[in-house]
């Protein structure tokens, strides 16, 4: 009796862009899961569209047949660890590349933002000022820090490092300068290898 197997999905052309990482089975590991994960909650912090920006970049970018809904996008960022409803299912390395396209893709839009609020915050430092004499940069602060307590699960011990508003703003801000990283040349490869550091030989 022949089985029938359904066609294999066509792989976007566009993740050929970034290259296959040597990873077990072919799939994410934990920190790169993290990281993305991460990296998109920044963006939401930035970008008041949150998930509809990231669901209008798969769209653009041509990524629909791995991120077709909103359902799905849920599914592809709670396998990070951290989070309160973490799915045990793996992020293949086409996901996790379609995640990390959209994300440089945002950030790139988000690039004059993200400059003013890191000047922003060294002129604070220089004139040691606390972060809420920059509205912008304070409002981005609280929105991070309101994203993560809300959907990371306080019972975990990666979590419970961040039990402080400072600690948090802390995330907030490595993770800003990492998507002004991903803004320039080769930023999405370089973010690419970023989140695997460690994980790869």
């Amino acid at each position: 009796m022949q089985v029938h197997h359904p066609p294999a999905k066509p792989v976007p052309m566009i993740l050929d862009i970034l290259p296959d990482m040597p990873v077990a089975d072919g799939v994410c590991p934990r920190r790169a899961r993290l990281q993305i994960d991460l990296i998109l909650l920044a963006i939401e912090a930035l970008d008041l569209s949150g998930s509809e920006a990231i669901l209008k970049a798969a769209k653009d970018l041509e990524l629909q047949s791995i991120i077709k809904n909103r359902v799905m996008l849920w599914r592809l960022r709670s396998t990070n660890p951290f989070r309160r409803n973490s799915q045990r299912r793996p992020l293949t390395l086409a996901e996790g590349k379609a995640l990390v396209l959209i994300a440089c893709n945002l950030a790139r839009r988000l690039t004059v933002l993200i400059r003013q609020l890191l000047l922003a915050h060294q002129q604070l430092q220089e004139k040691q000022l606390s972060l809420d004499h920059h509205f912008r940069l304070a409002e981005y602060l609280e929105r991070f820090r309101a994203h993560f307590r809300s959907r990371m699960n306080p019972k975990r011990a990666g979590v419970m490092a961040y039990d402080t508003d400072e600690k948090l703003n802390e995330l907030a801000l490595l993770l800003l300068g990492q998507l002004l990283f991903c803004t320039g040349t080769s930023g999405t490869q370089r973010l690419w290898s970023s989140v695997f550091d460690g994980e790869v030989a």
